[in-house]
Order: C-alpha cells, then sequence, then structure tokens
C-alpha cells in the first residue's frame, strides 16, 4: 500500500486550526484522531495535533486531580480554573493555527512529539 499524499500548504492550515477547535468540544479525542491519521501527511499539522494533544492529556490529569481534590473542596475551583484554561489557550492556538503560526500551549506537559 503506498503512502498517502502530502497535504497541500492551505489542508494544512485547515486541519490545524481544526485540531484545536475539536479539542475543545471533544477533549482529547479530536487531537488523538487528527495525530493519529494525518501525522505523516505533513510537518505542520502534525505539530499542531501533537501540540493539542499534549495540552489536552495534561489538562485530563488536571481534570482527574480535580476530583480527588473535591473531597476537600479545593477540587472544585481547580476544575474551574482547568476550564478557563482549555477554552483560553484552545481560542488562542485555533487563532494561532489559522494565521499559520507554530503554537505551543503553555503548562503543558509533551507526551507525544
Amino acid at each position: 500500500m503506498a503512502p498517502a499524499p502530502p497535504l497541500s500548504p492551505a489542508d494544512e492550515k485547515l486541519w490545524a486550526t481544526l485540531v484545536h477547535v475539536g479539542g475543545l468540544f471533544l477533549g482529547v479525542l479530536a487531537p488523538l484522531v487528527v495525530y493519529l491519521v494525518l501525522r505523516d501527511r505533513g510537518s505542520y499539522v502534525r505539530w499542531h495535533a501533537a501540540q493539542a494533544l499534549n495540552f489536552h492529556i495534561t489538562a485530563l490529569i488536571g481534570y482527574a486531580i480535580s476530583v480527588v481534590l473535591s473531597f476537600v473542596l479545593i477540587g472544585l475551583f481547580t476544575s474551574l480554573a482547568i476550564w478557563v484554561l482549555v477554552v483560553v489557550f484552545g481560542i488562542l492556538a485555533t487563532i494561532a493555527a489559522n494565521r499559520g503560526e507554530w503554537y505551543r500551549y503553555p503548562l503543558t506537559i509533551n507526551f507525544v512529539n
């Protein structure tokens, strides 16, 4: 089976933008699917999918810790703070990807390159 052809620059930009928007609505699922399906089709979409995947895995870990901390009530506040960061950084990443910029989420543990 022949490898899939590379994406055009416009398609890479589109998918890089969609991976961040998808992360806002579907969490870790959207970046994971895009990373697994399109990672070999262009460096730009691979970068953004990996960044979004790393960020949403980090947020998922934060949410898990918040659940544990909910027993002492601080988890409710940390969960809200994580949600706000996911929305704000997701919007910033979407805008950057649409402009053609290489965006790295702050406060992120790198699991995938």
